[in-house]
């Protein structure tokens, strides 16, 4: 197998284990058996198991990132923005393989580059989300990226609790109804004079 496809098979497998085990229950050895190669084989690509994971959680917070970035520049209108970007974290949280527990459930935020790379997700999504408000409402930077904070916060929190909770409102309704609260929120601040 090329030295590409390999990798994502590792990474793979890996973010199975993981996900299934958390970070300090997770063995080398599980990942091997799961991607069906050797012990050698996997450390040819990963020197060690926090190298393996903290690729896995770059790749899941640039996901979320790029999807957030995404979901801003989609349209000009405020309140779409805020109901994309909310339909963000529920469909990265619903997702079947369940990455988003490395990223929001991380049982190794005391290690300091898993630190940096979960806060990164906050910081760049609530930067972006910063400057629409900035841009509309004229708030000084400290006041918009604390509002901006406040949203990733309300996004990631619920999206969470929702599926803790089993889902029993249907993913498209849970984040539209967060967005309505986050929308009825944002909106009453003001506009400047160019919008």
């Amino acid at each position: 197998m090329p030295r590409r496809e390999r990798r994502v098979q590792l990474l793979e497998s890996a973010l199975e284990v993981f996900v299934a085990q958390g970070y300090h229950a997770a063995a080398m050895d599980d990942i091997a058996d799961r991607a069906g190669v050797s012990k050698p084989v996997l450390y040819q690509h990963f020197p060690g198991k926090l190298d393996l994971y903290l690729a896995l959680l770059d790749t899941s917070c640039d996901l979320i990132i790029d999807n957030c970035r995404e979901a801003l520049a989609s349209t000009t209108d405020n309140r779409d923005r805020v109901a994309a970007t909310m339909k963000v974290f529920y469909s990265y949280v619903a997702s079947e393989e369940g990455a988003f527990r490395l990223v929001f459930e991380s049982d190794l935020t005391s290690e300091p580059d898993v630190r940096e790379r979960v806060d990164r997700v906050t910081t760049e999504c609530a930067s972006m989300i910063a400057d629409v408000i900035r841009t509309d409402t004229g708030l000084p930077d400290e006041a918009s990226e604390l509002l901006a904070v406040s949203l990733v916060g309300m996004a990631q929190v619920s999206a969470r609790f929702w599926l803790a909770g089993g889902g029993q409102i249907a993913q498209d309704d849970a984040a539209a109804l967060i967005a309505g609260l986050a929308w009825r929120g944002i909106r009453g601040y003001p506009m400047t004079d160019d919008h």
